[in-house]
């Protein structure tokens, strides 16, 4: 018998809600992730405020209620999204414009599939995001505020919010420039990005820019870029058929990122070899994630790198799995593969 991935997608999530959730500064109705476990100091008083990993901590929150949905977990997403704005100072936004697509992204999905009223962030979302767009270098947006650095990681899901709002021309012409600016035309993968005065291209491969570039042609429709994205993964991003893991912060993240647009290529593509290359890498990457965790306190506990098995408990204080973006970055990855199944 297989993995029922849905059942392994919930594992996941109890094993990270129990382990990383609690209050902020132990105000009631309030709920953010820890960012360590076991948390240090700094963890246990939500120091580390790490904007853009609650934003796809609040996505699988939004995934798990699609999979099965519960009013409980409707109400936490509501506290949810009220303490990133209390985390936050009183603000929705911040220097960073990837960090606030991120967001933006995550709420849109919360106002669909639990019809919070969240127009207010949206619209400071996507007026910042507006601003950050340039003629510099042919367009597309900057990395933060006050730089001179245009990268994937920024325009990718900032197209992605853009489509979504409904504005397909504009997130049509993010997508172009990343295409013509930031796309290595021997191996078909996608640079980390520009620095606009010298003109350097930064050639860091990094996964989760295939990703967010990959959903981005999604929602603009261009089909070709999206099959060239996924056999270029599969070839360079997949030893072994399984997705590379990069390492603890943020890095935690990036697979499981690629891994959710996979996933949504798998289900919106034409049927064809890409979709299938789609479907295996996710699968594979499942498959070996579950059987790599190791059990911990709360559920399953996720190795960074999903072709190695998690640390055996007490986790090392150097170990990657320690981290939030490691633990939220499996669960993104079961939540994905539960869409497939």
């Amino acid at each position: 018998m297989g993995v029922e991935w849905a059942e392994a997608a919930e594992q996941a999530e109890k094993a990270v809600l129990g382990r990383h959730l609690r209050r902020v500064w132990a105000l009631p109705g309030t709920a953010l992730g820890r960012s360590g476990w076991p948390p240090s100091v700094g963890q246990r008083l939500h120091w580390h405020w790490n904007y853009w990993w609650q934003s796809h901590l609040l996505d699988c929150l939004v995934d798990a209620q699609l999979r099965a949905p519960t009013q409980e977990r409707a109400q936490l997403i509501g506290r949810f999204v009220k303490t990133v704005h209390v985390r936050n100072f009183g603000q929705w936004v911040n220097e960073y414009y990837d960090d606030i697509a991120w967001l933006g992204l995550a709420l849109q999905r919360v106002k669909i599939v639990v019809g919070l009223d969240v127009e207010r962030p949206l619209g400071a979302i996507d007026t910042r995001l507006r601003e950050g767009w340039t003629a510099d270098a042919g367009g597309g947006i900057w990395w933060r505020k006050g730089d001179r650095f245009k990268n994937v990681p920024s325009n990718g899901p900032a197209s992605i919010f853009h489509a979504r709002q409904g504005d397909v021309e504009y997130a049509r012409a993010l997508t172009e420039w990343m295409n013509t600016c930031l796309v290595d035309p021997d191996t078909g993968l996608v640079w980390d990005g520009l620095r606009v005065d010298t003109g350097e291209v930064v050639k860091m491969i990094y996964t989760y820019c295939q990703g967010v570039f990959l959903g981005s042609c999604l929602e603009v429709s261009d089909v070709d870029s999206a099959q060239r994205t996924i056999n270029a993964v599969a070839e360079h991003c997949a030893p072994g058929g399984i997705l590379r893991g990069q390492g603890n912060a943020d890095g935690g993240l990036f697979a499981g990122i690629l891994a959710r647009y996979l996933a949504l290529a798998a289900l919106k593509l034409p049927a064809g070899p890409a979709v299938a290359t789609a479907r295996a890498l996710v699968l594979a990457s499942a498959d070996a994630c579950w059987k790599g965790a190791v059990d911990a306190p709360g559920g399953p506990l996720f190795s960074a790198e999903w072709s190695d098995p998690a640390p055996p408990l007490p986790v090392p204080a150097d170990n990657p799995a320690r981290d939030l973006s490691v633990q939220v970055g499996a669960w993104l990855l079961l939540e994905a593969a539960a869409t497939l199944t």
